[in-house]
């Protein structure tokens, strides 16, 4: 299992405002490509993200599932990435000061994933959360800018 932390200067609620956007998934997630459809309900339970990994021309489609919502806590994902297997990946954000901490956690549950040992894993998945964290932190300070400078913004922020 490997786990990334990473200090935000952000809110948990502008965290769970991109979150929240099922839209925005290829944005902050390393190796989502493109959003084919976002389930209405999303991101309550049950409720799945379509999309694409990989790089043009070599995608393949993958689905993502809710299995927690707790705004501004917790979630915990899904993705279902065939051939390569599946995994769980949860993402807890606790308040810092004015800002936050994220942690992600992501273990294989399904698949090829799960026969490669753990420290071999840990050491692409580790490379990866932090560029994911990284990536997070830019839209959650984007997204609250834009409800600071729109305030008609922040009647759609989705947490909640």
């Amino acid at each position: 299992m490997s786990t990334n932390t990473r200090v935000m200067h952000c809110t948990p609620e502008d965290v769970f405002a991109v979150l929240a956007d099922g839209w925005l998934f290829p944005g902050w997630v390393v190796g989502a490509s493109r959003m084919r459809e976002v389930d209405d309900a999303w991101p309550a339970e049950g409720t799945r993200l379509h999309h694409s990994f990989g790089v043009w021309p070599v995608l393949l489609d993958d689905v993502t599932t809710s299995l927690e919502w707790d705004p501004p806590t917790r979630m915990v994902i899904q993705p279902h990435g065939w051939p390569l297997g599946e995994a769980r990946v949860s993402l807890r954000v606790q308040p810092r000061g004015t800002g936050c901490v994220v942690r992600i956690t992501e273990e294989p549950v399904k698949g090829p994933g799960t026969w490669v040992p753990k420290f071999l894993l840990d050491i692409p998945l580790w490379i990866r959360n932090t560029e994911t964290l990284h990536r997070l932190e830019y839209l959650a300070r984007g997204q609250a800018q834009r409800r600071r400078t729109h305030p008609n913004i922040a009647a759609y922020d989705g947490v909640g």
